[in-house]
C-alpha cells in the first residue's frame, strides 16, 4: 500500500483514514500523543471498538494516551497525569496515561476549549470538535520531551501538529473524518504563516 498524505508540510505529514489500516505503513516514530475514542463518550459517532487502543500495545516509545475518567485503561502504564479543565461543571478532568515514560506524576491545569468564547480567553480556537485539545495543554505536555517524530493516531482538529510546527518537531497525524483534516490543515497552515512572521 502506498500512502498518500492528505496534507503535508515540511515537518509533517496528515493521513485521511482508519488508523489500524495505515499504522502497518508508517516508519517507526519516538513519542505517541493521542486522544483515542473512549468506550463511554460519542461511542455512536467514534464507533469505539476495544482494537482502537489496544493497538497501542506495538508501540515501544514513550506515549500520552487520553483516558476517560469512568473506565480503567486496558494497557499498562508508568504514570497517569490528570488534565484538571478548570470547569467548575460536568467533567472537570481528563486522565493522560503515560506508557513507557517516567513514574512522575503531574497536573496540566488548562482551560478546556469548548466554545468561542473559552478559546478567545485563552487564545486558542473553537474548531466544533467534541474532543478538542488545548494548544497550551499539549505544549505543556510536549515542551520538556527530547523526540524527533511524534505521533497522532486520532489528529482531530490538528493540535499535535500545530504544537510541533512551533517546536520544530516532525509529526505525523491520522484521521477518519475528512471534515476534521480539512480542519486540522487550516489551522496548521494559519500556524506556519504565524511561526514565518516572528
Amino acid at each position: 500500500m502506498t500512502l498518500k498524505p492528505y496534507y503535508e508540510t515540511e515537518l509533517g505529514r496528515l493521513y485521511h483514514g482508519d488508523c489500524l489500516s495505515i499504522l502497518p505503513h508508517l516508519e517507526p516514530v519516538d513519542l505517541v500523543l493521542t486522544d483515542p475514542p473512549y468506550p463511554d463518550y460519542h461511542t455512536e459517532r467514534y464507533g469505539y471498538k476495544p482494537e482502537l487502543i489496544t493497538c497501542l500495545a506495538d508501540f515501544k516509545c514513550k506515549q500520552y494516551v487520553f483516558w476517560t475518567s469512568k473506565i480503567d485503561f486496558p494497557l499498562d502504564y508508568t504514570a497517569i497525569h490528570i488534565w484538571d479543565k478548570k470547569t467548575g461543571c460536568g467533567s472537570q478532568y481528563e486522565r493522560i496515561f503515560e506508557r513507557n515514560g517516567q513514574k512522575n506524576y503531574k497536573v496540566f491545569s488548562c482551560y478546556f476549549i469548548n466554545s468561542t468564547v473559552a478559546a478567545a480567553y485563552t487564545g486558542d480556537e473553537f474548531t466544533g470538535h467534541p474532543s478538542q485539545k488545548p494548544k497550551r495543554l499539549i505544549m505543556d505536555i510536549l515542551k520538556g520531551e527530547s523526540f524527533n517524530v511524534a505521533l497522532d493516531l486520532y489528529f482531530g482538529s490538528g493540535v499535535l501538529g500545530i504544537v510541533c510546527e512551533r517546536l520544530n518537531r516532525k509529526w505525523i497525524g491520522i484521521e477518519i473524518e475528512e471534515k476534521y483534516c480539512e480542519v486540522a490543515a487550516k489551522r496548521i497552515e494559519n500556524e506556519r504563516k504565524q511561526i514565518k512572521l516572528w
